[in-house]
């Protein structure tokens, strides 16, 4: 008799239904999962409620953050993978073709060539367990797989995702080194994982703003290493711009990340605060929302931009590598745990939607009750 798996579905907007699949069979080159846990970040918020992704897209498996314990492996997969069964692992969400010329000269996160991805993959495609919400899920001959030390709690380990983003965003596109200095727009877990990269990269001044609702976030981001905090709006609100000058004598930051979803203001706040010469990564998705853009800011000041796409397997591998470490305080992160029958309760909870605003790092775990 077939083992059936049990998932949560995402079959529109808002709308999550739990379904069984066929365990997936196992073949020489490709492995199967078993989830341990799936962080869910402010994309899965939006893809969620349908504000992006594609509107017409079918019914599939959520999840793009999985991590869990390989249950079963082929022997060319555990060779090439250098995993075997019992290892804790993480994926990530593409899955590309590794052949193209992009793929060979370590451009893989543009592969052209790509069919699936985790969890934005539609369940129609064979053997449908693409996903992280669901109790197992399928690996794919071409998944890109990261151990993770198994001593590890399970809600610190599945933050490899968004510490991986502060890693790429903060310090690889935004080059934050030794004596820099940074503004993070958006005191979200990101946000949070920027300040932990960029205070270990060196970073001498670091700016977190936020909401006044965002207050306890930004006492952990004081506490992680920031060295001031800017909140923008209610009765305390500051003028970014301001504050920023202030901060640093007149003279800017050298880098600026914008994490905040949806908000067109952030991304002129942050070309202001940068020094001439200065650094601008855009890491916060705005939908189809058209961005009014001051391009003689840009031109002026000799400002570079950066689109983040994504987390790469360097700042996978250091984040793991930081995650391991425990140099930092990660427990003050993690704030809600879930099961499986409560993924849309989950999302609902990290966009505050919910009479609990305290969410941080929230995460579903396939065997929680």
């Amino acid at each position: 008799m077939t083992q059936m798996v049990r998932a949560a579905v995402q079959t529109g907007p808002r709308k999550i239904e739990m379904r069984e699949f066929p365990r997936p069979q196992i073949g020489p080159d490709d492995g199967l999962l078993r989830v341990e846990a799936n962080g869910i970040c402010g994309s899965d918020v939006e893809i969620f409620r349908g504000h992006i992704g594609a509107p017409d897209r079918g019914p599939f498996i959520p999840g793009h953050e999985p991590m869990g314990i390989i249950e079963e492996v082929g022997e060319r997969a555990a060779e090439r993978w250098g995993v075997q069964v019992g290892d804790r692992v993480a994926l990530e969400v593409i899955v590309p073709c590794r052949a193209c010329d992009d793929c060979l000269t370590g451009r893989y996160q543009a592969c052209r060539f790509r069919k699936y991805g985790h969890g934005v993959t539609g369940i129609e495609v064979a053997p449908t367990l693409w996903g992280g919400f669901a109790e197992y899920m399928y690996i794919s001959p071409n998944s890109v797989v990261h151990k993770i030390d198994k001593t590890l709690p399970a809600e610190i380990a599945a933050m490899y995702n968004p510490l991986g983003a502060g890693v790429r965003w903060a310090v690889g596109l935004g080059e934050v080194g030794l004596g820099d200095s940074l503004l993070v727009l958006g005191a979200g877990q990101r946000g949070l994982a920027a300040v932990i990269a960029a205070k270990a990269a060196g970073a001498e001044n670091i700016i977190v703003t936020g909401l006044a609702s965002d207050a306890h976030k930004l006492e952990i981001a004081r506490e992680l290493g920031a060295d001031h905090t800017v909140v923008v709006d209610g009765d305390e609100g500051r003028d970014i711009v301001e504050a920023v000058q202030e901060i640093t004598d007149g003279r800017g930051v050298d880098v600026a990340l914008d994490l905040t979803p949806m908000a067109g203001g952030p991304i002129t706040d942050a070309l202001k605060s940068v020094r001439h010469g200065g650094r601008v990564v855009l890491a916060g998705l705005k939908g189809s929302r058209e961005i009014p853009l001051v391009t003689d800011i840009i031109i002026n000041r000799a400002i570079t931009i950066k689109g983040a796409f994504g987390v790469d397997v360097d700042a996978n591998r250091k984040a793991i590598a930081l995650l391991e470490s425990g140099r930092f305080p990660l427990e003050k992160l993690h704030t809600h745990t879930f099961g499986l029958d409560e993924v849309g309760l989950a999302i609902d909870t990290l966009a505050g939607e919910t009479e609990d605003k305290s969410a941080i790092h929230v995460s579903v775990h396939p065997n929680f009750s």
